[in-house]
C-alpha cells in the first residue's frame, strides 16, 4: 500500500505532465498564430479583430462552464495567451500603398519616432530618417516623399513643421505630438497638401501597436491620407477621430492633470521622506498598484513630461479648480463635516454612473493579475 507521501508524488506526477503538455499546447498554437500572422500580412489584414477575440473568449467561457472550470479563470488564461499571439504575429505587415514614396520620419531617431521607423519599415516601405544636423539635406530627402511625419519634442514641433513649405503637393503631413491644435494649424499653414494629426496613446516602451489607441485629428484631404489610417489599423491600433480642440479639452484631463497630480504626490512623498519600502509592504495590492504608478513616473525622461504639462498652458486654470476642491474637502476634513462629505461622495458616484460599479468588477479582475508582478507584491 502506497504510503500518503507516495501518492502526493503520483498526483504531482499527473500535473507535471498536465503541465507539459498545456506547454506543448502552447507552442502548437504558437505555430500557428505565426502562421496566421503570415496569412494576415500578406492580405493586410489588421492582426487585432475585436469581434474575433470576443467570440473566441465567449465560446470558450461557455466550454469552460459546461466543463466547471471557471469561466474567468478560462478568460484570463486566453487574454493572456493571446496578448502573447499577437506578438508572434508582429514580425510583418502588408504595405497598403506600395507606390506612396519614401516616408520621412523628422526625430525617426527619438524614442517614440524609432516606433514608426521600425512599424512602416515591417510594412515594406522606404523609410528616410531626418535629424538636426540632417536639415542642410532636406531638400533631397524630401524629393520623393509620399509622408512626413514629425516626430520631436513639444517644444520644437512648430518651429520644425515651419520649414516644411516645400513638400511636394501631393506628400501627405502628419505629426505625432501630444497636442493638436496648435501643430496641426502649424502644418496646415505650412504645407497645401494633405495635413492629418496624430497623437499615439502610448510610450516608447510599447512592443507594438497592438491596441494601442491613437487619435487622428483630420487636417486636410483625408482621402489622400486614408490609407496612412487603414495602415495604422493593420498594425492592430484603435483608432479614434476627434477635432483638434476636443482633443486637447480631453489631454488636461488624460494626460495633465494625472501626471501633475503624480508630480505633487510624489514631491510630497519625498518631502516627508517616509521608509518606502515599508509603505510598500504594509499596503494592500491596489495602494501597491497605484504607488506603483507614481513611482512610474520618475523613472522617465522628465523633459517629456515636463513639456506635456508646461506646453498646455490652458490648464493651469483647470489644475487651479483642482487644488479649490482639495481645500474645500480638507475643510470639510477640519471641521469634521462627515455628513457634507457622504452627501458629496454620494453625488460624485452618482456623476460616475453605472460606470463605477464597472471600475469596481474590473478592477478586481486587474489586481489579481496585478498581484502576481513583484513590483507590487508585498515580498
Amino acid at each position: 500500500m502506497n504510503s500518503p507521501d507516495n501518492h502526493l508524488d503520483d498526483l504531482r506526477d499527473q500535473i507535471d505532465e498536465l503541465d507539459s503538455a498545456l506547454v506543448k499546447l502552447l507552442a502548437q498554437r504558437a505555430a500557428v498564430t505565426r502562421q496566421v500572422g503570415e496569412y494576415k500580412a500578406s492580405k493586410g489584414m489588421p492582426i487585432y479583430v475585436p469581434s474575433r477575440e470576443a467570440a473566441l473568449i465567449k465560446a470558450r467561457r461557455q466550454q469552460a462552464q459546461s466543463l466547471g472550470v471557471p469561466p474567468a479563470l478560462v478568460e484570463d488564461l486566453l487574454r493572456r495567451i493571446m496578448r502573447e499571439s499577437y506578438q508572434t504575429q508582429h514580425q510583418q505587415y502588408h504595405c497598403l500603398a506600395p507606390d506612396v514614396g519614401t516616408v520621412v520620419v523628422i526625430g525617426g531617431g527619438g524614442a517614440l519616432g524609432r516606433i514608426f521607423v521600425d512599424m512602416f519599415e515591417r510594412s515594406g516601405y522606404q523609410v528616410s530618417i531626418l535629424e538636426q544636423d540632417d536639415w542642410p539635406l532636406a531638400d533631397q530627402i524630401f524629393k520623393d516623399a509620399g509622408l512626413v511625419i514629425v516626430a520631436v519634442p513639444i517644444k520644437v514641433t512648430e518651429a520644425v513643421i515651419a520649414k516644411l513649405n516645400q513638400l511636394p503637393a501631393d506628400c501627405v503631413l502628419a505629426d505625432i505630438t501630444s497636442t493638436k491644435a496648435r501643430p496641426l494649424q502649424a502644418m496646415l499653414d505650412a504645407h497645401k497638401g494633405p495635413v492629418v494629426g496624430l497623437h499615439p496613446m502610448f510610450g516608447p516602451d510599447v512592443q507594438s501597436l497592438i491596441k494601442q489607441v491613437v487619435v487622428v485629428c483630420h487636417g486636410r484631404q483625408q482621402d489622400s491620407y486614408q490609407w496612412l489610417i487603414e495602415q495604422l489599423r493593420s498594425w492592430g491600433a484603435v483608432l479614434h477621430a476627434s477635432t483638434a480642440e476636443q482633443h486637447d479639452d480631453a489631454m488636461a484631463f488624460i494626460q495633465v492633470m494625472r501626471h501633475f497630480s503624480s508630480f505633487v504626490y510624489g514631491a510630497h512623498l519625498a518631502g516627508e521622506n517616509p521608509d518606502l519600502q515599508q509603505l510598500v509592504a504594509f499596503s494592500s495590492p491596489i495602494y501597491r498598484l497605484e504607488l506603483a504608478m507614481v513611482g512610474r513616473l520618475f523613472a522617465q525622461d522628465p523633459e517629456l513630461y515636463a513639456d506635456i504639462i508646461f506646453n498646455n498652458v490652458e490648464s493651469i486654470a483647470l489644475l487651479k479648480r483642482f487644488r479649490d476642491r482639495f481645500d474645500q474637502a480638507l475643510e470639510l476634513l477640519e471641521a469634521g463635516d462627515k455628513g457634507t462629505f457622504v452627501k458629496q461622495f454620494f453625488r460624485i458616484g452618482q456623476w460616475f454612473g453605472p460606470y463605477a460599479k464597472e471600475c469596481l468588477v474590473s478592477s478586481k479582475q486587474l489586481l489579481l493579475k496585478a498581484d502576481d508582478d513583484r513590483v507590487i507584491k508585498n515580498e
